[in-house]
């Protein structure tokens, strides 16, 4: 599927890999080998939710989120990619087949009807912004930065959503255009739940993973998107969320390559 092999090509070619402070915090190791070599994983607790700024304002989040469109070509946010890229390409042959299965069901509309809206860019840019505006008005730091976070993370997925559309010019299911691949519903939804399970941890990010599958679900009841759209869209909004909560942070995850299997590694920058 030619979609999946351009974008991670355009979005996510590999840049240099900076340098950071040589003290691991923890190293998670999944072997491919058979049982016996095996390598052990080694599990410590996470790093928790990224420190607080000192400034939220509206310079702080420009000047963030020039970082984080930076940021973007990482060898985690590549393993996502090619993860989304292959469950995409995997669902691929089940675009017509579910989408058939929905579109027209009394049911389906029933139960999906309210994502359309629920899901859309305005909705929930409204969202992010209240969060961020009542915790600016209220002079509370972690709530201004979590909704600078949120609409960070919406400005990330959008752009990079909007430039795969623009390369990849899939026709959407019911033929209203060539914009079909990825789904921005999904890729938006998902930027602001792996934000929110960033500041919230699970207890805010189930229900927030939650809402953002059924947006996602809703648009193929809408025969605006096949599966294949909807899932490397949510792998979009994954990444976009992550990076924007990740990059310039005290803690930073990185993906190497060894032996056998793959390890992600958390080391500590260094003040």
């Amino acid at each position: 599927m030619r979609y999946a092999i351009l974008l991670i090509g355009l979005m996510l070619a590999q840049a240099p890999r900076p340098i950071y402070a040589q003290e691991v915090s923890a190293v998670v190791t999944t072997s491919a080998a058979s049982d016996e070599d095996a390598v052990d994983q080694v599990v410590q607790k996470p790093a928790g939710p990224p420190p607080t700024p000192a400034h939220t304002g509206v310079k702080a989040m420009l000047k963030g989120l020039i970082g984080d469109f930076a940021a973007l070509p990482s060898k985690e946010n590549l393993f996502i990619a090619g993860v989304g890229g292959a469950a995409a390409l995997a669902v691929h042959p089940l675009d017509d087949d579910v989408n058939a299965h929905l579109v027209g069901k009394g049911w389906a509309k029933n139960v999906f009807k309210p994502g359309a809206t629920l899901g859309a860019l305005p909705t929930v840019l409204g969202a992010s912004a209240t969060v961020y505006i009542v915790g600016r008005v209220k002079d509370e730091p972690k709530v201004s930065h979590l909704g600078m976070d949120l609409l960070r993370s919406l400005a990330v997925a959008e752009g990079v959503t909007q430039t795969l559309k623009f390369a990849t010019r899939r026709e959407r299911p019911d033929g209203s255009g060539r914009n079909s691949f990825p789904s921005g519903h999904s890729a938006d939804t998902f930027a602001l739940a792996t934000a929110i399970e960033r500041h919230l941890g699970w207890r805010g990010a189930v229900p927030a993973y939650l809402f953002a599958s059924y947006v996602a679900a809703s648009r193929l009841r809408e025969n605006r998107h096949f599966l294949s759209d909807v899932v490397f869209g949510a792998a979009v909004g994954t990444i976009a969320g992550r990076t924007v909560t990740r990059h310039g942070r005290q803690y930073y995850a990185d993906i190497q390559l060894v032996p056998g299997g793959a390890a992600v590694m958390i080391v500590r920058r260094a003040n």
